[in-house]
């Protein structure tokens, strides 16, 4: 019994008639009814009784044609299933992001990505670059973005036993008040802001550290007034011109992307480098679906794009 017999078999019981079956079927009558004989030959029974030009499907045939109409549709749906995931229609997303992109950037990207595929299924968390590095090498998400040190050694790297990732690398830029004295400035260094308040991510993270070196490289005075788990909330107190702050290129998209012409800060490039580095990572033991590589490689794009057009972010 094979699934060629079953679609025969399942045609015959609709139409009730072995010509009308071969019609639909786009086959010669003969190869229908062979088909049919294969099946019965299989099976030990006589499926219908032949009155003249009459098929009479015997009680047991009632009972084939559902277990057949089930197996088909199952087939049908899988083979419908399986096409939706290879054009990139079909099938779950489960993502996990540190909270700056999150909380716009990722959702904005996710929402163009699945316009006009709606069974796809997405599920975007946020979490701490460390927490996400841990639920991706436990296999918890298809795609974790982060950020890692550039210049912490312990940070800096990815073990390659447990996931595999692509980084991209970027430089700072300072975020001043729009009205600030230093606005109107082609680039900033770490001795114009000798002393002044300033924003920052919580100790401990690698761009805090980063950006002390290059302050103690001037010999100006690092000044935290403000620590935040990410950079968002720092924009706050420099439109409230309480704080200047060194932040990444996504969070000054997110920023202006955000605020529009109602924009209250001057994104201007900073010196000495301060260097920052987002990763893209997915489980190294669980090949990505061709949905989540296809997220991947997009996503990256559109990073980088924002990176490499860093100077567009300073001329908003």
């Amino acid at each position: 019994m094979n699934l060629q017999q079953l679609a025969v078999f399942r045609e015959i019981m609709t139409t009730g008639s072995m010509s009308a079956a071969a019609r639909n079927l786009n086959r010669t009558q003969p190869a229908v009814s062979a088909s049919l004989k294969a099946l019965e030959a299989t099976l030990g029974m006589q499926l219908f009784h032949r009155e003249g030009r009459r098929l009479v499907p015997v009680p047991e045939a009632r009972y084939l044609l559902s277990e057949a109409s089930e197996i088909l549709d199952r087939l049908s749906a899988t083979r419908s299933n399986m096409e939706g995931m290879r054009n990139r229609i079909r099938g779950s997303l489960r993502i996990v992001a540190m909270p700056g992109p999150s909380a716009y950037l990722m959702p904005d990207f996710v929402s163009r990505f699945a316009q006009g595929a709606p069974d796809i299924r997405v599920t975007l968390s946020t979490r701490s670059s460390p927490q996400i590095l841990n639920l991706i090498a436990a296999q918890s998400f298809d795609i974790g973005f982060c950020d890692i040190g550039v210049n912490d050694s312990a940070n800096g790297t990815l073990p390659d036993e447990l996931f595999k990732s692509f980084t991209l690398d970027c430089d700072c830029l300072c975020a001043v008040p729009i009205d600030h004295p230093l606005a109107a400035r082609a680039t900033i260094s770490a001795g114009d802001l000798n002393g002044q308040p300033m924003g920052a991510l919580q100790p401990g993270h690698s761009t805090v550290k980063d950006t002390q070196a290059v302050f103690d490289q001037c010999g100006a005075t690092f000044n935290v007034a403000v620590d935040a788990q990410y950079f968002l909330p720092l924009f706050h107190f420099v439109e409230a011109r309480q704080i200047c702050a060194v932040v990444d290129p996504l969070s000054a998209k997110s920023y202006l992307l955000q605020k529009g012409q109602e924009r209250r800060i001057k994104f201007i490039r900073f010196e000495p480098r301060v260097p920052f580095r987002y990763a893209l990572i997915t489980p190294q033991r669980r090949p990505p679906s061709l949905l989540a590589d296809t997220f991947a490689r997009q996503w990256q794009g559109y990073v980088q794009a924002i990176v490499d057009n860093s100077d567009a972010l300073c001329g908003a």
